[in-house]
């Protein structure tokens, strides 16, 4: 079966994406279970090639169409044509620019069919600030670039799942978004995105907002009051959901098999213990556009940059499920 078209965004510039999609695409049987184009630099890719003393050339298409998958090349819609003297580790507005251009030339690929998901190497929020371009993160600008309002980031490793209610917000605005709409949407995502993967019954625990759930008020009552009602609109719903759960055991749960994801409710609650427990292969997805993106769960790593150390695992994660969820897409339209 011809693997789903997959294009990659590279990020910023300046940071490691370069380096860790070049690294990716040249190993072993890549293009026998890939087929992926970048949206990127060309120069710059052959930059980050020459660093890594890898036999690897850019080879420039205008249209997702006109790639060739052959050995030693990556296919590559280069949106810029950056100075290959770009400081390596540094803010630039340039860099900053060039990122989000990947990515809305990738949303447009993807929301037309032309590819069937993106997976993004990591952008620098400041250098995009820089740029003019006031965005929290990713999952924002793919929301807003398709008009879409409920979305979730969903993180994935081998042993644990979670989905956030809020990410990029401070503590007390994250407060103040739980709300039991908000709660009742990520319950629902959480659910159609683990039936996407291929969980038949998902099971949603909603991990609590304040210590020990609340305690029945003794330490809040936002979990009473604004995350209870969620839960019990969901299993009126049929949704398999449970909660809210003591944040401090839940996950524990969770990796112990008692749960198939779990709904954290502030970037933090969740981060942590993905990162904790899979640093290098966690996988962030977004949920609810018109289409899946994956990208890898670490940032452009400037002190690195340039140094030939960046580790491609969570890219190479981030890939494979992304071809995992658009064979599933593209296995349901079939069916349609």
């Amino acid at each position: 079966m011809t693997p789903p078209l997959i294009a990659v965004t590279m990020g910023d510039p300046a940071g490691i994406g370069p380096e860790i999609i070049v690294r990716t695409f040249d190993e072993v049987g890549f293009g026998k279970h890939n087929r992926a184009i970048v949206v990127g630099d060309a120069g710059i890719l052959e930059r980050a090639a020459r660093l890594l003393d890898l036999p690897l050339r850019a080879h420039v298409v205008a249209e997702p169409e006109d790639a060739k998958f052959e050995p030693g090349t990556i296919d590559v819609i280069s949106e810029t044509e950056l100075p290959e003297n770009l400081p390596f580790g540094e803010l630039d507005a340039r860099a900053g620019d060039a990122a989000f251009r990947y990515v809305e030339r990738a949303t447009g690929l993807a929301g037309a069919g032309r590819v069937g998901a993106i997976a993004t190497a990591p952008l620098n929020k400041e250098a995009m600030h820089l740029a003019g371009h006031e965005y929290p993160g990713h999952t924002e600008i793919l929301a807003e670039l398709t008009g879409t309002k409920d979305y979730a980031m969903m993180l994935v490793t081998d042993e644990l799942k979670v989905i956030h209610v809020s990410t990029h917000v401070s503590l007390k605005e994250a407060i103040e978004r739980t709300r039991p709409e908000r709660e009742l949407a990520v319950i629902r995502l959480a659910h159609e995105s683990l039936k996407k993967l291929g969980v038949e019954s998902p099971r949603v625990a909603v991990a609590g907002l304040n210590p020990h759930a609340g305690e029945n008020g003794l330490f809040g009552t936002e979990d009473a009051e604004r995350i209870a009602p969620a839960v019990a609109a969901a299993v009126e719903e049929g949704i398999d959901a449970t909660g809210p759960h003591p944040p401090d055991t839940v996950m524990m749960r969770a990796r112990t098999g008692a749960f198939d994801i779990v709904v954290v409710q502030y970037h933090d609650q969740g981060h942590i213990p993905i990162k904790l427990m899979g640093f290098d292969t966690g996988v962030n997805v977004t949920v609810g556009l018109p289409f899946f993106r994956t990208s890898v769960d670490h940032g452009t790593a400037f002190d690195i940059a340039g140094t030939g150390e960046a580790d491609p695992s969570s890219l190479r994660a981030a890939l494979g499920l992304a071809r995992r969820l658009a064979g599933v897409e593209e296995r349901a339209e079939e069916r349609s």
